[in-house]
């Protein structure tokens, strides 16, 4: 049984997958296929891309951030979720796919805009608005079941990237917290800032001496250079109603 399993592979998804792969819980990310931000022609209200930045190249290197951390990926669309025991959710979810077997997971988190039928069996609060569905949710991301939450746009959140990768990240906060973790804040910082004030370094904290740091950011900035040297032959994904030559 896995800790955490997210429905959807984009923005939303991908941000939560990287916070609980990096808190040390088992994360499995199922992938229907095609984020929505891949019909984005240029991604360019995103902070820390000054002159945009292609939409799928900033997929793909989240996708490869939330590997490095520790997260696995599932390609496939979840049918359904039920909970194991219907007295008691903490006994965790079965999850139905069109193909394989089915997956168990102690916490479920729905990020897949827009697809929300996979939900209906367990009555998390879902609200039609036009053709869509969204999930009700609190602050935090949490459904009205217990060990259940939804991220990004199917939460209702806007539909804009950076909203939905922050909203991920708080979601992941709250399964982080919601599981009882040791966790204190996801936190790289020089060496001595803890321990130089006669603390431990907390829990998901680590404190990196000046050459590490060096390391890390050569390797950052030569990945970087890699990813960027050659423009991506993929091309935006048209909306479906949309008929192209």
């Amino acid at each position: 049984m896995r800790d955490v399993c997210i429905v959807g592979g984009g923005v939303a998804g991908l941000a939560v997958s990287i916070f609980t792969a990096r808190a040390g819980l088992d994360t499995l990310v199922v992938d229907g296929g095609e984020s929505i931000l891949a019909r984005n022609a240029s991604l360019e209200n995103y902070p820390g891309f000054p002159n945009g930045v292609d939409a799928r190249r900033y997929l793909q290197l989240t996708r490869e951030q939330a590997s490095e951390a520790g997260a696995t990926f599932e390609l496939g669309h979840v049918t359904s979720v039920e909970a194991k025991d219907a007295t008691n959710f903490e006994a965790g979810f079965v999850l139905e796919t069109e193909a394989g077997e089915p997956l168990e997971a102690r916490r479920v988190v729905a990020a897949s805009w827009s697809d929300s039928e996979y939900l209906v069996p367990l009555d998390v609060g879902r609200t039609q608005r036009g053709s869509k569905h969204f999930v009700s949710v609190d602050e935090g991301g949490r459904t009205a079941v217990d060990g259940v939450y939804a991220a990004g746009r199917v939460a209702g959140e806007p539909h804009q990237t950076i909203v939905a990768a922050g909203h991920g990240a708080k979601v992941a906060l709250a399964v982080i917290h919601d599981s009882d973790a040791n966790f204190y804040h996801d936190w790289v910082v020089p060496e001595g800032y803890f321990t130089g004030r006669g603390r431990e370094v907390p829990p998901a904290c680590e404190e990196i001496d000046d050459t590490e740091r060096r390391r890390r950011d050569e390797r950052a900035r030569t990945r970087l250079l890699e990813a960027f040297d050659e423009p991506l032959e993929e091309v935006p994904t048209m909306h479906p109603s949309v008929e192209r030559e």
